[in-house]
This record gives C-alpha cells, structure tokens and sequence, in this order.
C-alpha cells in the first residue's frame, strides 16, 4: 500500500490523471474493505471503507499543500459537480460522533459560511429538514434569500463510525440534487478521519450564470487544484465549476471544524470564539477564500445569528416565523 502511495504521488495533478487516480484509489479501497470483512476486523462495510481510504492517504496527508493533514479532491462530470475533503482532527470520534449527529448542531455548523443567512431545523412526523436561506455576501433580509430545504438523515451511528447526509432536490440559479454528507471514524484515542462532501446538478442556466460571474466578480476566483504553471512559473489553479465547488467545500469543512473545537466554551459564550475560529481558518488560504474584511464578516454574522436565536425563541412557542 505504501509502493501505491508513492506512485501517485509522482504523478502531476492534471484533471485526466486525478480521475485515474480517483478510480484507482476506489478500487483499491473497495479490495481492502473486502479483505477486512473477510478477516472480520470491522462492524460494518462503510467503516472499513474510510479505514481503507485512510490507509491509502495516510502518507499524502502527511504533506499537503495545506500544511495540515488535508487532502481535497474534485470533479466536475456530466453536469455534476463535487468537491470532497479528507481529513483528520484533532477530537475524539465519540466526541465529534455526539456533536455531529445532531440537527440543530449543523444549522450552528452551516451559519459560519458567509452566504448561509439562516437555518433552521423543522421536524414533521419522521422526517426532519433543515430550512436554510442562501445570499449574498452582506447582511440581507430573508425575502431576498434563496430557501433551500435540506432533508436531514443520520444514516448510520455506530461507536466507530457516523454517516450523515443532507439532500435538497433544488437550489439556487436552478441548481438540483444537492449532497451533503459527512462520514467519520476513530483513529486512535484522540484523532477521527473525517470525509466532507459537497456537491450538487447544474443546468445550462447554472452553467451560463456561472459563466457571467467567472467573467466579472469571480474573474480571479480559483480553487485549490494545481492544473499547470503559467509563463513565469506561477502555478495555476482551477477555476470554473470545480473551482467553485472546491471553496465552498474548503469553507464548510472548516466550519465542521471550528464549530467542533469551540465546544468546551460555556454555551453562552460560543458565538463570538467560533466566528473568529473559523473566520482565521478561511484567512490561511486568501489566495481562495477571502472575501471580506474581519470587521464585515463579524458584523454581518453577529446580526445573522441573532436573527436565528430569535426564531428559535418564535419557534419554541409555537408561531408561525
């Protein structure tokens, strides 16, 4: 496994060779968990398959270009794209396995991206959803925020792994079939190798609205992907749909993160550390996700989470928001 490791890593990060590796790495992954299964050295098939991912992973996420033990990988397939985030973090699985099972906890998770303006779980019968509204980059009302509703399924949870998935058919600028998921398990006391991904459909509409923006707004926006190097030697990242996807993945995964490391504060007290947490981790990488100053992101947060405790004091007593 280790011989494997060090062949892909000789290999350049181009699209073509990243989707050979992809395949590669998912076979290899499926031959392992099979072999464990056979031994009887795991409770279940999608345990022992992160396990494996891990075991293949394990000497990249040693050195990254994130300093940290990060790897993101991305696609962007017949209308579909998706960016996905290994990684392993310094808690307990069984702490992270109580915190990130919880509904009302991804809504605090989600609220740190600086273009969700609100979320907020909803139960009717079984089934429970997470009403989120989506906007710009400033403080908006919510009539002028695009509603997206998240079906919200803890798949499995067990004492070595978690599965959580959230699913919405539409989104904005007719985007469809949004995925959240977020897989976990141990390693060791102390550490979880977590799997983050983010992904959903675009249309021709989506595909043209993108394309205005990259041309205006976002004409320097990248993502993390090394795709080649320009004429002076700079390497060049990115861009486009899979660009896109790849922030976006980056900064909900270090919301996962900051949300899980401010948990020891007093419940009272968690707003103001997980904003400045989560809003240094974004500033590691401004080359792909800055986007405001740190005095905006709080101001803007600050009037956003009040306008979310608020409905949860509404929504406790029964009125319609």
């Amino acid at each position: 496994m280790t011989e494997l490791n060090r062949v892909f890593l000789r290999l350049p990060n181009l699209p073509e060779v990243s989707a050979f590796k992809a395949s590669a790495l998912a076979l290899v992954a499926f031959f392992a968990a099979t072999c464990l299964a056979e031994a009887g050295a795991a409770e279940n098939d999608s345990a022992m398959l992160l396990h494996a991912r891990y075991s293949i992973l394990q000497e990249a996420l040693s050195d990254t270009e994130f300093r940290r033990p990060i790897r993101l990988e991305s696609s962007d397939i017949d209308g579909s794209v998706s960016g996905d985030v290994f990684a392993v973090l310094d808690s307990p699985f069984g702490f992270a396995n109580e915190a990130l099972s919880q509904a009302a906890n991804w809504c605090d998770v989600l609220l740190l991206h600086f273009s969700v303006k609100f979320c907020q779980p909803n139960r009717t019968g079984e089934a429970t959803a997470l009403d989120v509204a989506i906007g710009r980059k400033y403080d908006q009302p919510l009539s002028k925020a695009y509603r997206v509703n998240f079906v919200y399924n803890v798949e499995t949870q067990t004492s070595d792994y978690l599965h959580v998935r959230l699913n919405s058919s539409t989104g904005p600028l007719r985007t469809s079939n949004y995925r959240i998921v977020l897989e976990a398990v141990p390693l060791g006391r102390d550490q979880t190798f977590l799997h983050f991904s983010y992904a959903y459909d675009y249309g021709t509409v989506g595909k043209l609205a993108m394309k205005a923006y990259l041309g205006t707004l976002g004409r320097n926006k990248v993502g993390f992907s090394e795709v080649g190097y320009d004429t002076d030697g700079q390497v060049r990242y990115i861009r486009g749909m899979r660009g896109a996807v790849e922030r976006n993945a980056m900064r909900y995964f270090l919301a996962i993160e900051a949300f899980l490391d401010t948990l020891s504060f007093p419940q009272d007290e968690r707003w103001e550390p997980r904003l400045h947490h989560w809003f240094d981790a974004v500033e590691r990488y401004p080359r792909q996700l800055h986007e405001m100053s740190r005095e905006q992101y709080l101001e803007m947060k600050r009037s956003e989470i009040l306008r979310q405790e608020s409905a949860k004091v509404v929504s406790a007593y029964g009125t319609a928001l």
